[in-house]
């Protein structure tokens, strides 16, 4: 299994000797985390897992069975991974796990960190300038983590907050553990804190069950707060789960009728989000090359919008001001801006910097 993939080795030593087949599906607690190879820096973006596994067992998901219940790594290994990234050049991180805010790691003294006490450590470390996490579950975002967002200017003005459904029927029946009036409550206080947060999230359509009006309940949640991407799906049953054994009793005419709704609407709302951002001074991280033009640079934005934009290769791995001229389907052009640069004025778009 995935928690004993570090076994591997000895698994096929095992074979070879025995000329036997081997099968390891154990969930060992820590071990995996103690096989982790030395980290090495990639680029200036890195990603760091701090977390495995999921205690929620929401009924349609395979995580607990296949990953297992939810394992924190010591707050300590977590740091000394980071501080050696940020050593090698790496500026942004993106901390990992199925279920990454209920991250509860063991510290020196025998307490416990919860996911914003790490937060704050991190956001210390020399080098490191800004903050990600993903994938997160809305029981675990607890006000600590919201306060955090008015704390730390180096977490990024971005989260993705799976949410599933905004019919509290379907989600009682999901096993989710909220309500929507719960998740609304918590991305208003969030954006008291952080207004300009951008909101992304997974969607379900289809659960079985799920009526017409469960699924304007959902359209209903989206009108309400504003999303600015989705990772949307049709169900589909995952042997070994509950919801398995349910009857799918909705159409696949109408969980694709559905589903294209959803998403229609909130690329939309996207897209509204990227013309707005037209004009405007962006601070990014240049990752590379850009994939659709070897010959310009791309980063991305604090609110995880992809930029492509002529620039000198040296700027890789550095923190850029880049005037966003043009917004695209899947991403944002712009012009780079040197250091002291004015912007162009919207009279004057097209103005070139030297």
């Amino acid at each position: 299994g995935p928690q004993t993939l570090h076994r591997l080795p000895q698994l096929l030593e095992q074979v070879r000797t025995q000329q036997v087949p081997a099968i390891d599906v154990s969930f060992p607690e820590i071990e995996k985390f103690d096989a982790l190879p030395e980290p090495r820096a990639e680029g200036p973006k890195a990603f760091v897992s701090i977390m495995e596994g999921c205690s929620k067992y929401c009924t349609f998901c395979v995580v607990p069975y296949t990953r297992g219940e939810e394992i924190s790594r010591p707050l300590e290994d977590v740091l000394v991974e980071l501080v050696s990234l940020a050593e090698q050049g790496v500026r942004e991180v993106v901390l990992l796990g199925q279920n990454v805010n209920a991250y509860r790691g063991l510290m020196d003294d025998g307490g416990i960190a919860d996911f914003a006490l790490l937060l704050h450590y991190v956001a210390a470390i020399d080098g490191i300038e800004r903050i990600r996490y993903t994938t997160s579950h809305p029981v675990e975002f607890s006000d600590s983590l919201i306060e955090a967002y008015g704390e730390i200017p180096k977490l990024v003005s971005h989260l993705h907050l799976p949410v599933q459904s905004g019919s509290n029927r379907i989600l009682a029946l999901m096993k989710r553990g909220h309500t929507r009036e719960d998740y609304i409550a918590k991305i208003e206080r969030l954006r008291d804190v952080r207004p300009d947060i951008s909101l992304s999230s997974d969607f379900i359509v289809g659960y079985p069950g799920e009526t017409e009006a469960d699924f304007d309940a959902t359209m209903d949640l989206i009108e309400t707060l504003g999303f600015d991407h989705s990772y949307s799906f049709i169900y589909s049953p995952r042997p070994g789960t509950p919801a398995a054994d349910l009857a799918d009793d909705v159409s696949a005419a109408e969980k694709k009728a559905r589903l294209a709704r959803l998403q229609q609407r909130i690329n939309a709302m996207a897209a509204d989000i990227s013309r707005g951002m037209v004009n405007s001074v962006q601070r990014v991280l240049v990752e590379g090359a850009s994939k659709r033009d070897g010959r310009e640079l791309c980063g991305r934005t604090d609110n995880n919008r992809v930029v492509n934009f002529p620039g000198d290769p040296r700027l890789i791995g550095q923190f850029v001001d880049v005037h966003i001229t043009e917004a695209m389907p899947n991403s944002l052009r712009g012009r780079w801006m040197p250091a002291g640069a004015a912007p162009p004025s919207p009279a004057n778009p097209e103005h070139h910097f030297a």
